[in-house]
């Protein structure tokens, strides 16, 4: 059996992703990071490579964790001084965390699985125990509802963007 954790650099950034599109990028998503890593680490032994990739196991294991802490998803802005792009981005990734965050937990997961954790539909069903068909069928429900969650609601960010010197 070889060890899940042998290259660790690539799964921690997409656990560390994945986790930052679910519970919001900083310490908390840090900290969950860490504790991903520690039960990895603690039960590296169990892992089994014929239930799924070592990646999928490791999100598992950040699902467990993220729903121990039950945060709810947060965007906060820093006092940085930037220029008109790092505003821009800024308020974009803030319009999409509130789209979101109004969006069904299941719908939330999925996206969180898709587009933080970079998983694939394939992998995803591994995961949840769905078909890939299924699950390319709810992505694509998840993302039309949220973007036109993301197109019925005005900017909230308006006060930021025009700020622009």
């Amino acid at each position: 059996m070889s060890d899940p954790l042998a290259h660790p650099e690539e799964l921690i950034r997409r656990v560390y992703a994945y986790v930052a599109y679910r519970i919001g990028d900083g310490p908390e998503a840090e900290d969950v990071t860490s504790e991903t890593f520690e039960r990895a680490l603690r039960y590296r032994k169990s892992f089994d490579r014929r239930k799924g990739e070592p990646l999928s196991w490791l999100i598992g294991i950040a699902r467990h964790a993220i729903a121990e802490t039950a945060r709810p998803p947060t965007s906060e802005l820093r006092d940085e001084a930037g220029d008109s792009e790092l505003e821009e981005r800024t308020a974009a990734r803030i319009d999409l965390s509130r789209a979101l965050a109004t969006l069904e937990p299941r719908d939330q997961e999925l996206l969180s699985l898709r587009y933080g954790a970079d998983l694939t539909a394939r992998q995803i069903g591994e995961l949840l125990g769905l078909k890939t068909n299924a699950v390319e069928v709810a992505l694509h429900r998840a993302l039309g509802r949220l973007r036109a969650q993301l197109e019925s609601e005005p900017p909230q960010n308006l006060e930021l963007r025009a700020v622009r010197v």
